[in-house]
């Protein structure tokens, strides 16, 4: 299995940080969309290997009234856009979104929804159909999906959409065991922290919690070739270079660390 280990986020300059990771997930896209010039910028400044994951623009993921709307300024005042409903508008905001990761080059967008967002049938056959659709228009990419609130427990639920769509269920290990879509044969871990939470961003990681971490990539190494662990926390820097040095220094058996 090949690890990819990174961050949630450039919690360095970007020169510094392409000379010790090899993959970042882009933060920027979920709040507003960068000037397409600004993200050519990115892709020549980064080595040619260097890999961008993005997180899915909240247009798609969060309903208008989400206080993060506001905050970047998004001036929308339709409930036809957000939630992953399956309408038109969603899906014209989805290709502008994609322009972006054809740029990039990127393979992997994260949809990341909110507790808001929890498990009913409704919202079940919405993220259903627009994950069936997005995979249709969009085959050559893998879309991932983090749900948060009450799916975990409903996952009965989530591994249906996991292997009718073609889309690759994204957790934090810590808190919830994947779902492998065994198609994809990827997976991708995003750390928040462990606490009481769903997130705990001021959390830093312990070489206890490095071994829980290997054990698990271990375990899920005869089903996933690939595996994403991308650190979303305050230390974020610190503890994904800590978990690098760590996998290396110990040459695990069968782990090839990026």
């Amino acid at each position: 299995m090949i690890v990819k280990i990174g961050c949630c986020g450039f919690p360095m300059s970007r020169r510094k940080y392409y000379e010790v990771f090899n993959v970042v997930e882009v933060q920027q896209t979920f709040y507003k969309l960068p000037q397409l010039e600004t993200v050519r910028k990115w892709r020549e400044e980064a080595p040619s290997w260097f890999e961008f994951t993005l997180k899915a623009w909240q247009v798609l993921t969060h309903s208008p009234k989400s206080p993060t709307w506001k905050k970047a300024g998004i001036n929308i005042n339709s409930d036809k856009y957000g939630l992953l409903k399956p309408t038109k508008e969603n899906f014209k905001a989805l290709e502008e979104f994609m322009q972006i990761a054809r740029i990039l080059e990127s393979k992997v967008i994260i949809f990341q929804t909110p507790p808001s967002l929890g498990y009913s049938e409704s919202n079940y056959k919405n993220i259903l159909e627009f994950f069936k659709q997005a995979t249709s228009m969009y085959s050559e990419y893998i879309f991932g999906w983090e749900p948060r609130g009450t799916w975990s427990k409903h996952l009965d639920k989530v591994e249906n959409i996991v292997y009718s769509t073609g889309i690759i269920h994204v957790v934090d290990p810590f808190k919830v065991k994947p779902i492998i879509n065994t198609s994809k044969r990827v997976c991708y871990f995003r750390l928040h922290g462990i606490g009481k939470g769903e997130v705990n961003y001021k959390y830093k990681y312990t070489i206890k919690d490095f071994e829980t971490l290997f054990k698990l990539l271990v375990e899920l190494s005869e089903l996933v070739d690939e595996c994403y662990v991308m650190f979303n926390n305050i230390y974020m820097r610190d503890d994904a270079l800590d978990f690098k040095d760590f996998l290396n220094k110990n040459k695990r058996q069968g782990l090839e660390v990026r």
